[in-house]
């Protein structure tokens, strides 16, 4: 088995959830690095689409902004932010790609600050950007982050971007379309999904020599467990190489590692 970086773990399973024939739309660093390795490996019909208006482009190198002129290279279209974001309240936008600063059971996500005073917090954030349009309206979101009990709160500071909110029904009930919401969640421990009768972030599989225990320490919050509870699937060395010298041969994201 060929050595790998958790970051190029969280890039590969990234990349294995996004499927042929899909939209997904991206930032830059991790999630355009996962959307990219999908296209050259399995999903080659993925269309991209950047928050800055590129659709569907062909990209030769990782980008390092939204609006990177790579973004458009041989798109189908170079649109505007504004299009983007009707394509996505128009529910034609499958996957997303979020993060932030904490996230609780049901997916909701803090962007916004630490702290109990909105005015005086611990640490400002840069806030909700297009994160809560997108997890408004996408159908799938996922989340790709480190994992540490600071990150996996049992209570969000802040509520920048809805997940299921209180729990089942609830994005239902704040006029937000049905049958979308969290979908996974990628750490350097586990892939995480959700249980679908009460909403609740559950562990699907656990990393190569990886315990449940250690998943379970890390974690600010009670997590259910998947059955069969699996093991993540190791990047392969194609997988490896594509990231390498195609995808990131410049280490912008691997560089991370």
């Amino acid at each position: 088995m060929p050595a790998y970086s958790a970051m190029e773990l969280m890039i590969a399973c990234a990349a294995r959830a996004l499927e042929d024939g899909r939209t997904v739309a991206v930032g830059t660093g991790v999630p355009c690095a996962a959307a990219m390795l999908a296209q050259r490996t399995h999903a080659p019909r993925l269309t991209i689409l950047f928050e800055a208006g590129g659709v569907a482009p062909q990209l030769p190198t990782m980008p390092i902004s939204v609006g990177d002129s790579r973004t458009f290279y041989r798109a189908c279209m170079a649109t505007s932010m504004a299009d983007v974001m009707e394509t996505c309240q128009r529910g034609m936008i499958d996957y997303t790609f979020l993060g932030g600063a904490q996230i609780d059971a049901y997916g909701n996500l803090n962007s916004t600050m630490i702290g109990k005073d909105y005015a005086r917090p611990k640490v400002r954030f840069p806030g909700s950007g297009g994160a809560n349009d997108l997890a408004s309206l996408c159908w799938r979101i996922l989340v790709v982050t480190n994992h540490d009990r600071r990150r996996f709160v049992e209570k969000l500071d802040f509520l920048t971007t809805p997940g299921y909110l209180t729990g089942p029904g609830a994005r239902e009930a704040a006029g937000l379309p049905k049958g979308t919401g969290p979908y996974r969640v990628i750490t350097d421990l586990a892939v995480m999904g959700y249980d679908e009768e009460n909403k609740r972030m559950q562990v699907r599989s656990l990393h190569p020599g990886v315990t449940l225990d250690q998943v379970r320490a890390a974690t600010g919050f009670a997590l259910g467990v998947a059955e069969p509870l699996a093991v993540t699937a190791a990047p392969t060395a194609d997988e490896l190489r594509i990231l390498r010298e195609e995808v990131d041969p410049h280490g912008y994201v691997l560089g991370r590692a």
